[in-house]
């Protein structure tokens, strides 16, 4: 009797210790902006993949007419509870002043804590096709007093709101103005911060730690994306970007959270095959 009941503590202890080395390799967030497609198809399935892979947190991209996904931001924080993922940031690309009040209610319920202006909203982001570049009109001083207004309605809300750049932020407007150093420079850090791209500050040929070192703490969450020889988005620790020496920078950055994004795949690979590479190589990294 004694060597059996020897034997389940054994069995049970194994047990208890594969599960908790399994939750310790949980860790880095995923943009779903990577799997949209499939999020589009089984919303349930594509976030059971997600935290397979090994992720731990999220940042959605998929807000429409008051729901995550196509469910109620109260389901949606419960799925995610349910399949153990950690809301923590989502795009919310169609605010405008008018709906502004309504939607921070909306990701306040999901429960995530930063809500992300991916471009210039309601209507100031521009896009050529032919070329496919990205800008925006109104100027910087006219973003910044909006995203100042976003701010103070995501503080009063026990939110707060960042700014997420691409690449054409940081080229000089017509009137001699970097658009991202002027949002740096002309906005309140307790109203507005940023989640800066890694692929698209080196896509504009600028330095992170530059930035870093210029603005310290300003930077709360990094889209870590990797960049082939191309110039393509690929998974990380594929391409060319170094980011053992950006992530020794994190602190004067001010990161607090990350998360893996490819905007698109290449050559045959699928997305949830794209971000199981990732993940692997946020590992080898040293990200945790």
């Amino acid at each position: 009797m004694k060597k059996t009941v020897r034997i389940l503590s054994i069995i049970a202890l194994f047990i208890a210790n594969s599960f908790i080395g399994g939750a310790q390799e949980k860790f880095g967030g995923l943009a779903l902006y990577t799997v949209r497609d499939d999020m589009g198809k089984d919303v349930k399935a594509t976030l059971r993949a997600v935290a397979d892979a090994g992720y731990k947190n999220i940042e959605a991209a998929g807000y429409a007419e008051g729901k995550f996904y196509n469910l109620s931001p109260a389901d949606f924080k419960e799925l995610l509870n349910e399949i153990g993922l950690t809301p923590i940031s989502t795009h919310q690309g169609s605010v405008t002043l008018e709906n502004a009040d309504g939607m921070i209610a909306d990701v306040k319920a999901a429960g995530f804590e930063y809500f992300v202006i991916p471009v210039p909203p309601m209507g100031l982001f521009t896009y050529n096709q032919e070329d496919r570049s990205m800008g925006m009109t109104g100027g910087a001083s006219n973003l910044a007093e909006i995203l100042t207004n976003l701010g103070k309605k995501c503080s009063e809300a026990g939110l707060k709101l960042l700014y997420h750049n691409h690449d054409f932020e940081f080229v000089k407007d017509k009137d001699g103005i970097v658009p991202i150093d002027y949002l740096l420079e002309n906005t309140d850090p307790k109203y507005l911060n940023f989640q800066m791209d890694l692929f698209w500050v080196t896509k504009a040929g600028a330095d992170p730690i530059a930035y870093f070192k210029k603005y310290p703490g300003r930077f709360i969450i990094w889209h870590v994306k990797d960049m082939d020889e191309q110039g393509r988005f690929s998974p990380v620790g594929n391409g060319t970007i170094d980011f053992e020496r950006i992530l020794a920078e994190k602190e004067l950055s001010g990161m607090k959270y990350y998360m893996v994004e490819q905007d698109m795949t290449f050559d045959g690979l699928k997305p949830l095959e794209a971000i199981r590479i990732s993940h692997e190589g946020i590992k080898k990294i040293g990200f945790n």
